[in-house]
């Protein structure tokens, strides 16, 4: 029953959210500040969320196969590749360090 008693939670918190956005005026979201930030604020979440996915396991730092590869497509960005060059890139490398460690 408490599975039910989150899913109803969650789904009033995620109406809470959307209705908070609508009743926003218009002019506080046409300000610079508040520009800059919804421009900045989802490349900043993946980034997180990348980071959170590649090092760290529970509540341990972790180094492996994963890390090799965002290095890999770091480079490849550096590089100026294309995007599926990119993934291409991260994938081979960490399929090849997984290979090579077992």
């Amino acid at each position: 029953m408490s599975v039910w008693i989150a899913i109803g939670v969650t789904a009033v918190g995620c109406y809470a959210v959307k209705l908070l956005g609508l009743l926003v005026p218009a002019g506080a979201l046409e300000r610079p500040l508040v520009r800059r930030l919804a421009a900045l604020l989802p490349v900043a979440l993946l980034a997180a969320l990348t980071a959170q996915q590649t090092f760290a396991d529970g509540q341990d730092l972790l180094l492996d196969a994963r890390a090799a590869g965002v290095a890999a497509a770091a480079v490849a960005l550096l590089l100026r590749a294309p995007f599926l060059l990119v993934v291409a890139a991260a994938v081979v490398v960490t399929a090849g360090v997984r290979a090579m460690g077992g």
